[in-house]
């Protein structure tokens, strides 16, 4: 029953774009290098749909002066140089940016009854990815161009920008002379960086902050830090940075996160994440401890100084307790001078006061569940540019903006046809 519906549903779909980019034009039409184009009759083309496999005969037109060929039938239904129908495109690329791409195809299968290979999925999860990518870079460029008017009202209250990295296993040549962790000093690995942004208007009974609902959005890629800031500035630009009374930026302590906060984000509230920031009171405190009563006793005692945002005590406090072994005197004081870069974003007691997210947790969260889940998966090396497409096309899915970028697709391929 089923599949016979379906066989009536492509039938009657395939007499609907009957006529699609045939017969006469009101306008003439114009290729790239800006001659004339003339009709040399239609040619067939086989198109799968979510309904099913269908016939769809169009118009070619062919450059008087280049030769090239041009058919605006394709350009109107979305199918241009593919033979998948924008609807089982999504569902491509969806499923291959939910699971490896051979699971894709499995899924699609079982799912949908629809017979494509694992290579097309990878190549449409990743084709749709870079047009992601695009469309996000579009708008920055936007946004960086435009002379801004002030907002006529500051109506949102706080709002947050928080960053992070982590590695995804590489092929070997784009590793290449990279230095890394392995015993040898190369890189088998490259940092994915990725920033949200998020929003909060209320705290809970207890006083706690609470992020706004489905207000996360995310963006990331494998970039130098120069391009990532910018790709960060432009999404806290859509979800209105001008509007916002309050900003914060949440990150763990590396140096690249506050020059790119100082640039784009100056008069930012600058926290460092209370976890990381244990984190590092944990390793000063067993480079200082000599025994285990010494180091439970400085980690009773440093913790809530920490919590207090006492910073400049626990760093006087360990500069007089340093040992004299050279190698552990050295890493301790390396941690002290990280606290010490840092005091001023580690005042978590004025922080709480102001009812503001002391941690990264949104951001981590993001690194595992759109980098980690998909990207660090047992077996896997990937190209800067494959690794690229399927963050781009994951954080668009999770950030709820594949529906805005297809409509924004599809508007544009109607407008040039």
């Amino acid at each position: 029953m089923r599949a016979a519906v379906l066989s009536a549903g492509a039938r009657l779909l395939e007499k609907m774009v009957e006529g699609v980019g045939s017969g006469w034009r009101f306008e003439s039409l114009k290729c790239k290098c800006g001659a004339g184009m003339r009709s040399h009759g239609r040619d067939e083309k086989r198109i799968k749909t979510v309904l099913g496999d269908i016939t769809f005969r169009r118009s070619r037109y062919v450059c008087s002066s280049c030769g090239a060929s041009r058919y605006p039938g394709d350009e109107a239904l979305d199918v241009e140089d593919t033979g998948f129908s924008p609807g089982v495109r999504k569902l491509m690329s969806r499923a291959g940016s939910r699971g490896t791409f051979k699971e894709g195809h499995g899924d699609l299968k079982v799912y949908s009854e629809i017979e494509v290979g694992t290579k097309d999925v990878e190549r449409v999860a990743e084709g749709v990815g870079r047009e992601i990518e695009e469309w996000e870079k579009g708008k920055r460029e936007k946004l960086i161009s435009a002379i801004q008017s002030p907002p006529k009202q500051m109506d949102i209250p706080l709002l947050y920008v928080s960053y992070d990295g982590t590695g995804i296993p590489m092929v070997p040549w784009e590793v290449a002379g990279r230095k890394g962790k392995q015993p040898d000093g190369s890189s088998k690995t490259r940092e994915v960086k990725l920033g949200c942004v998020f929003t909060q208007t209320t705290t809970d009974d207890e006083g706690r902050p609470v992020r706004d609902d489905a207000s996360t959005t995310l963006v990331g890629a494998i970039e130098n830090a120069e391009e990532f800031g910018w790709r960060v500035w432009g999404e806290a630009m859509q979800r209105g940075l001008d509007r916002a009374e309050k900003i914060v930026v949440i990150g763990d302590g590396a140096r690249w996160i506050w020059n790119l906060a100082d640039l784009h984000f100056t008069n930012a509230i600058q926290i460092v994440d209370l976890y990381h920031a244990r984190e590092h009171l944990h390793k000063l405190i067993a480079l200082i401890a000599i025994d285990e009563k010494t180091k439970k006793k400085l980690t009773l005692k440093w913790l809530t100084e920490l919590d207090e945002g006492n910073v400049e005590k626990i760093a006087d406090e360990a500069r007089s307790g340093l040992q004299k072994n050279k190698e552990r005197r050295e890493l301790a004081q390396k941690e002290i001078e990280y606290f010490e870069n840092n005091k001023e974003r580690m005042r978590y007691a004025t922080f709480r006061e102001q009812d503001l997210f002391v941690g990264s947790g949104v951001v981590e969260a993001g690194c595992k569940t759109i980098v980690g889940l998909r990207l660090k998966r047992s077996g896997m090396e990937w190209t800067v540019r494959g690794a690229n497409s399927i963050i781009a096309l994951r954080c668009a899915h999770i950030s709820n903006k594949i529906e805005s970028f297809w409509e924004s697709h599809t508007g544009l391929r109607q407008r040039a046809a």
